[in-house]
């Protein structure tokens, strides 16, 4: 397999070119990448927890599948294994929607009978990103009040995958107050 190219190549926000032809079958891209990501949703869904946690996003660029994959690894690893999957839940927000396009070129000796040069450069699909905008949240992790330094760990682990700078923010979720305040309504309420 073909090494891949660093992503710097890949990580400017910019508008995707499409091809627009005369010809119907050379407006499209032929295939689209499956994305390398194995789930969106890890832990327990179904469970409320006290607190969420999001990993938002400093800057505007793209991140490769790849990335989003390494990242999820190595947070969802150390939430495992500490937590259990039962007492926590880890989702990704983000999807890998745009293709990622290359036109190769080669270079040396021959290089004429190689390659079209820029007559036909729309390129083949090499693999997908997911534009991201600056303030979009990325990750989210749902735990209770004594897991939260482990789950700050493992986002802090997550962005140190990503190619863009990140914050942690931690909320209480309000689900909870209302719960408690009906309970305790209908506690009253017979009296």
């Amino acid at each position: 397999m073909a090494r891949i190219k660093k992503f710097v190549a890949y990580r400017r926000l910019e508008r995707p070119y499409t091809r627009i032809s005369k010809f119907k079958k050379k407006s499209y891209i032929k295939a689209d990448p499956n994305p390398r990501i194995v789930m969106f949703g890890m832990g327990d869904p179904k469970k409320k927890f006290q607190y969420r946690l999001d990993l938002i996003s400093k800057d505007s660029m793209q991140v490769r599948d790849n990335a989003l994959e390494s990242a999820r690894q190595t947070s969802n690893r150390l939430l495992e294994k500490n937590l259990g999957p039962g007492s926590y839940y880890f989702k990704i927000r983000i999807y890998p929607h745009h293709i990622l396009r290359e036109n190769p070129l080669a270079a040396g000796a021959g290089a004429d009978r190689f390659s079209t040069g820029m007559s036909h450069s729309f390129g083949k699909p090499i693999g997908i990103a997911a534009r991201i905008r600056k303030g979009q949240k990325l990750m989210t992790i749902d735990v209770d009040k004594t897991h939260i330094p482990l789950a700050k760990k493992a986002l802090k682990r997550a962005y140190q995958k990503l190619p863009c700078s990140c914050t942690i923010e931690i909320k209480e979720n309000k689900w909870l107050i209302l719960v408690l305040f009906w309970f305790l309504l209908e506690l009253l309420l017979p009296l």
